[in-house]
């Protein structure tokens, strides 16, 4: 039997949508074990003077649990 918990993670990265993911994904991997995949929730942008100053992404990790 597998049983496993989701953990809801934003990030924000001024460079792009790909890289904010990657950023919450290796954020995440620090302290979290059992990481064994991952869904994007939803993608925003903070917008100043008419431009994209920040991309932020919201994932949920799922995390196969041990024992």
């Amino acid at each position: 039997m597998t049983v496993a918990r989701v953990t809801k993670i934003t990030a924000a990265f001024p460079t792009g949508f790909q890289d904010a993911v990657e950023q919450a994904l290796s954020r995440a991997a620090l302290t979290l074990r059992g990481i064994s995949g991952l869904e994007v929730i939803s993608k925003k942008a903070k917008v100043e003077d008419g431009t994209i100053s920040e991309y932020r992404a919201t994932i949920e990790v799922t995390l196969i649990l041990e024992g």
